[in-house]
């Protein structure tokens, strides 16, 4: 067990959720004693400016590694009844289901500016008596009411608000910063250039390049948190952490829609795509799509698409390139079967990358590296938000504890694959 007297230096690496939980955990550990521990957090770019603030932000009971899902689906509903996560950062219990449909050629485009790009369109699709019968005999729930009924072929619930929820990413990871930060937490922005580990034998100081004013500083350190997403292996060479590109849009809908998160499967017409949008882009599309589509609080629903590796990870965040062509097929996707969404207006496309680990066993790697005093938290692919505060629990047992308290996390040891 560590000590609970020592002074400890504490460098958490990484803005992203995983870094901003360790810093809320670590401050809220019964042994933490700000006259004896310092921590620092450090950002390249900005607090979320990768896939924390632009992820999905489901959450869910089925989701994995097993090992940790319970408990950090545990400690989202604690963290928003402690905070008023409800307020503060959308938290909310839902449902959520798999959504077979048949796509609608795409008539109308939306622009880049927002709206449709052919001016008002008005929706002909009535659910009258025939179209009710058609979603009801599909098994869709009487309140999932925004997708067309010709579209929907069959449904299935996946989760229901006792074990599916939600947040906005962005909102939950910058609030964790901020209750990091009232309890002490310093935070730096400036990349890592060096982490002295005295040749393997345990960490002394961690080296970075402050972002604005581009000067080299080095600060102590007895335990350095990795956990810098994609970008972990760039920090930490021996880290198998690698970077997937994702994009997502957000849209305000036509009209307020169910609190649903949908995953769907959608048959494309053979022509689809074939008229020119905004871009005067002809791109070829597979004959069945899987954009998933979460409805958010305040009227705003958000979809993402399949991953890419087109464009190596690049050196923060904030260079992180957008393709619009991406971005709209998934707009031209979700639009084909709901008007909702066709009509509504795009408020928002982007990119992140989504890190991954690359071994057998998979991810995360949550503790201890062999290195005294260093830490790897990384490689949550897509359940990084949904397994934030649980790692950044574990964390900060395996600092002022030396071992993982609240879960078995022996599968995801990075000593296994280091």
């Amino acid at each position: 067990m560590a000590s609970q007297a020592e002074k400890k230096e504490i460098v958490i690496v990484g803005g992203g959720i995983i870094g901003c939980t360790s810093a809320y955990f670590l401050t809220r550990h019964p042994f933490y004693d700000p006259s004896k521990h310092k921590i620092t957090l450090l950002e390249a770019s900005k607090i979320a400016g990768g896939a924390s603030g632009k992820a999905g932000g489901l959450l869910a009971l089925w989701a994995y590694p097993r090992s940790i899902v319970p408990l950090s689906y545990r400690l989202h509903a604690q963290l928003a009844k402690e905070h008023d996560g409800g307020t503060r950062w959308g938290y909310r219990q839902i449902h959520c289901g798999q959504l077979s449909a048949k796509g609608r050629p795409n008539q109308t485009q939306i622009a880049l500016g927002g709206k449709p790009a052919n001016g008002e369109s008005v929706s002909l699709n009535k659910r009258d008596g025939k179209a009710l019968g058609k979603v009801t005999a599909a098994g869709l729930p009487k309140d999932l009411n925004w997708f067309a009924p010709e579209s929907v072929q069959n449904y299935y619930e996946m989760g229901d608000p006792d074990t599916t929820a939600q947040v906005h990413p962005y909102h939950f990871t910058t609030a964790m910063a901020e209750l990091a930060e009232q309890k002490g937490v310093d935070i730096l922005l400036g990349s890592v250039t060096g982490i002295d580990t005295a040749n393997g034998q345990g960490v002394r100081s961690v080296t970075y390049e402050d972002k604005s004013s581009k000067k080299i500083h080095t600060i102590p350190a007895s335990h350095v948190i990795v956990s810098a997403g994609p970008w972990s292996q760039r920090v930490y060479p021996p880290a198998p952490i690698s970077g997937m590109r994702a994009h997502s849009v957000t849209i305000t809908p036509s009209k307020p829609i169910s609190a649903f998160a949908i995953f769907t499967e959608i048959s494309l017409p053979p022509d689809f795509g074939n008229k020119d949008t905004f871009l005067k882009s002809k791109r070829p599309h597979s004959k069945t799509v899987t954009p998933e589509i979460y409805a958010r609080p305040n009227n705003e629903a958000y979809a993402c698409g399949e991953g890419d590796h087109l464009v190596p990870l690049p050196k923060t965040t904030e260079d992180v390139e957008t393709d619009l062509a991406r971005c709209q097929d998934i707009i031209d996707y979700v639009s084909s079967i709901s008007d909702e969404l066709k009509d509504g207006e795009v408020t928002v496309r982007q990119a992140c990358y989504l890190p991954n680990v690359e071994a057998a066993s998979g991810g995360p790697l949550i503790g201890q590296t062999g290195v005294k005093g260093l830490l790897l938290a990384a490689g949550h692919t897509c359940w990084g938000i949904q397994n934030g505060p649980g790692t950044g629990k574990l964390i900060s047992e395996f600092v002022f504890e030396g071992e993982a308290k609240s879960a078995s996390i022996g599968s995801l040891d990075p000593r296994k694959v280091l």
